[in-house]
């Protein structure tokens, strides 16, 4: 029965998994269809394009309106937060609401960078819950920034929906804190698979993002299963395309070695000066804003800025797709590619550090990837005969640079090859991402990364238990030795009392061996019934013996506290469990555990 009944609680979890992913997918194919529709109603629309977004200034027939619309939506997006979620765009310790999207306000002493972000801080601070309002209205508010000329990824979004989804589910099932958190993360996986078509890239960046020098292993084979269900939902809708057509990649050959290094250093300066003129957008100009007048009035600055970058080149408006696309196949010239990567800093850092709704991860992907394409361009024009692949250039650049920015390798370098089908560039993009990764700094785009798991409350008991498996009972206990015979009195118990301090006594008979403990507090209950002095002996007071013996780790040290319901126990020699070699309390194995 118990074999059946825990196959079904395996069965049940598998089930919960695949829901998450399922329902993240139909979200990422609903967001993208009225992402869709939105950006025809106001580019094509309002604005005038007669194509894509970006191609030329020519085709915006209403370049003044672009200003207009985005003003108009940071001012609304700025008061919708400002009223339904006061604390959902944060600028560090202004955010002391506790309403940030992370219940208990996880991000109260930081800002949130962006969608990924505040499911980072959800998993770490917020217990792994998140408020189904900030989902929302993140989602939301997204689609209007995109739509109408922001310059920011919907990948944030539709993760953190992804994520709210996973951890209404969890507590819908009632399930446990740490089952809460897992299926965060698995939604959040769920939402990136779908949206990049990247099932196993998603999986990987959605358990790596965490921590910067370490991974959520617990979370990896439940992130797999729901990234997969939420790709199979999309693709239904939208079908198996990449993100991005990287037609005719070839491999590098051994002379275009140098050129990738150089691309290592391009995309470790480049991911620099993305992280650092983020924050410095975000904090030293547009929090002083929010500071004086109000996040309505600093979204509404940030808008009117962005819309006046994108007049000057709509290349940088939405997630700017189309210039990604062109520049993969070697279209764009490399002074344009040069006010691309600049550009899309400038726009990027003003749309979501001004409050707007939007993800980091695209334009880094942005980014990255024109950072590659002006290093291949600088190949061919100093090797025309090695014939360097633009395509390949730029997508070697898109894992590098995002690498470095987010300390996290694996999951985006994965995400790459899926997001444009080249398989054939692995090697390269091994070697770049990890050479540009051992040349970037301690910089991080997501404000609530940790270290490692055991700096995450996630992992505080953990972190405890580590501590205390360094260190052995023989490392701490008092050589003091408490014994007392079974046949000792009650009335000779008084005496032995008066001159200890012990708490706990072990308890030996006749024949010399130890039969149990004689806890103070079962003493006390008769302590001072004087009639039965001669009659009661310890050894009809003792309890079963609970023993620790020196090679014992001060963990296994605290179970037997537990077990024996004590606050000191004896410690006996492990050749011979007869005999008591000292004692050891609670208090010293606190004492070690705070050195």
């Amino acid at each position: 029965m118990e074999a059946i009944t825990s196959h079904f609680r395996r069965v049940r979890k598998v089930a919960l998994f695949a829901a998450t992913g399922a329902m993240a997918g139909l979200l990422a194919v609903v967001y993208s269809a009225l992402l869709d529709a939105l950006t025809k109603l106001a580019q094509g629309g309002l604005l005038g394009f007669s194509g894509p977004a970006g191609q030329a200034l020519a085709e915006m027939q209403r370049p003044w309106m672009l200003p207009v619309l985005t003003t108009l939506v940071g001012a609304g997006t700025g008061f919708l937060v400002s009223r339904l979620a006061p604390g959902a765009v944060s600028f560090g310790g202004r955010a002391v609401t506790g309403e940030d999207g992370v219940e208990g306000g996880a991000a109260a002493n930081k800002g949130t960078t962006d969608g990924t972000d505040a499911m980072i801080a959800a998993f770490h601070q917020g217990q792994g819950r998140v408020r189904p309002l900030a989902a929302i209205l993140r989602t939301v508010t997204s689609l209007f920034t995109l739509a109408f000329g922001g310059s920011a990824g919907k990948e944030g979004p539709v993760a953190f929906m992804g994520a709210g989804f996973g951890s209404w589910l969890a507590q819908r099932f009632s399930l446990s804190e740490r089952e809460r958190r897992i299926l965060l993360l698995a939604g959040a996986a769920g939402g990136l698979g779908a949206i990049f078509r990247a099932p196993l890239g998603a999986a990987m960046t959605a358990v790596e993002v965490l921590y910067s020098e370490d991974f959520e292993g617990e979370a990896l084979l439940p992130s797999v299963v729901s990234a997969v269900s939420a790709y199979a939902v999309f693709i239904v809708f939208n079908g198996t395309a990449p993100y991005l057509d990287a037609a005719n990649l070839v491999s590098p050959s051994l002379p275009e070695t140098p050129f990738y290094l150089l691309l290592a250093g391009a995309c470790a300066g480049a991911a620099w000066l993305y992280v650092r003129g983020f924050f410095f957008v975000k904090y030293k100009i547009f929090a002083k804003f929010f500071g004086r007048m109000g996040l309505p009035a600093a979204t509404g600055l940030g808008g009117l800025a962005m819309g006046m970058v994108g007049m000057l080149n709509p290349g940088l408006i939405g997630d700017s797709h189309a210039s990604l696309q062109a520049a993969m196949l070697g279209q764009v010239p490399a002074l344009a590619l040069f006010m691309l990567l600049l550009g899309k800093i400038v726009a990027t850092s003003i749309t979501i550090g001004s409050g707007f709704s939007g993800g980091m991860f695209g334009p880094g992907l942005f980014v990255g990837g024109v950072t590659g394409g002006l290093v291949g361009r600088l190949c061919q024009a100093v090797r025309p005969d090695l014939q360097a692949n633009q395509g390949a250039f730029v997508m070697v650049g898109m894992s590098a640079f995002f690498a470095c920015a987010a300390k996290a390798p694996i999951g985006p370098m994965i995400m790459v090859c899926e997001i444009t089908q080249g398989y054939a560039l692995l090697a390269p993009l091994m070697f770049v991402t990890a050479v540009a990764l051992l040349l970037s700094g301690d910089f991080c785009l997501y404000e609530n990364q940790l270290r490692v798991k055991m700096d995450s409350p996630a992992h505080r008991g953990e972190s405890a238990e580590a501590a205390l498996r360094q260190l052995t009972v023989a490392d701490v206990y008092a050589k003091a030795r408490v014994v007392v015979a079974e046949c000792t009195t009650l009335e000779a118990l008084w005496d032995i009392l008066e001159g200890t301090d012990a708490q706990v006594f072990a308890v030996r008979s006749d024949a010399g061996r130890i039969t149990g403990l004689l806890h103070i507090k079962d003493v006390r209950k008769v302590l001072f019934k004087r009639d039965l002095g001669r009659l009661v002996v310890a050894g009809e007071l003792a309890r079963p013996p609970v023993l620790l013996t020196p090679s014992q780790d001060l963990f296994q040290a605290l179970l037997a506290f537990a077990q024996a319901k004590a606050q000191e126990l004896p410690v006996v020699d492990p050749k011979d469990p007869d005999r008591v070699i000292g004692s050891l309390d609670v208090g010293a194995v606190l004492a070690a555990h705070r050195i």
